[in-house]
């Protein structure tokens, strides 16, 4: 089957299906979402004291890993030393539209600097277009340069910019090219994640690929319905506040605000 005979299956498979907009939260321990969440700093003005809390927070918490921008890798990955929780960092951010052998050049070099995890962003405006081969293309010379030093590859889709038939698209680009996981979105774009197209993104790749939802994940209810949903990993700057409100039993909408990501 070509990639674009496997698109259109997937496409027509996963469209006529009912669209999935409301979902119970899933029932979890504090303990369980936080080995989910990627606790996020990625705004540009994030400086050294701001990075070194939040690793603080991400090993006091138990969080997954934490995710950063690449300049910051060797600084999260020294002080995560030792520790249960990630280093993440992101590829070819926040636009997609860099070069492939730029993004593989990204990846070695946060490879040698410590990172255990990159969240490249796919070539969005060339998905767009139908260009799926380039796209391939792309998220495959990544994926293989992250495997080859052991690191997990999330493909940012960017959710908010796409139809559902080209959000099924990137999602089977991913998977046929090698990646982890399929990610919602960079946070930078507008949108995020919603319940709807974690459904849409978990129908089109199936049980065993990773999903991750990221952008506007605030509260405890938030998480857990994206959980519910089909998301294995959870990408938010306001980890810290969701426990918080979790351990105490609020897993609603009261739950801390907490800006950005």
């Amino acid at each position: 089957m070509t990639l674009e005979e496997r698109i259109e299956s997937a496409q027509s498979r996963v469209l006529s299906e009912a669209p999935v907009v409301e979902i119970a939260p899933a029932a979890l321990t504090a303990e369980a979402l936080a080995a989910m969440i990627d606790h996020t700093l990625l705004k540009p003005e994030a400086g050294e004291e701001q990075v070194r809390a939040h690793v603080v927070e991400a090993i006091e918490f138990g969080f997954a890993a934490v995710c950063i921008n690449p300049i910051w890798t060797p600084l999260c990955a020294d002080l995560l030393a030792g520790s249960r929780v990630k280093t993440c960092t992101v590829i070819g951010f926040p636009l997609g539209a860099t070069l492939p052998s730029i993004k593989v050049y990204e990846v070695e070099a946060v490879a040698a600097l410590g990172a255990d995890e990159v969240d490249m962003v796919l070539a969005v405006g060339r998905l767009r277009d139908g260009d799926y081969h380039l796209v391939y293309r792309d998220i495959a010379e990544v994926a293989d340069a992250a495997h080859e030093h052991d690191l997990i590859l999330k493909v940012i889709l960017e959710t908010g910019l796409l139809t559902d038939a080209q959000k099924i698209a990137a999602c089977i680009i991913a998977q046929e090219a090698g990646a982890d996981f399929v990610k919602t979105a960079t946070g930078f774009s507008g949108g995020g994640a919603t319940v709807a197209d974690i459904a849409l993104m978990r129908r089109t790749v199936g049980p065993t690929m990773g999903v991750k939802a990221a952008g506007g994940v605030r509260t405890a209810a938030d998480a857990l319905r994206m959980v519910a949903a089909g998301a294995t990993r959870i990408g938010t700057s306001g980890g810290v506040g969701i426990l918080r409100d979790l351990r105490g039993g609020v897993a609603a909408s009261t739950a801390a605000q907490s800006e950005g990501y």
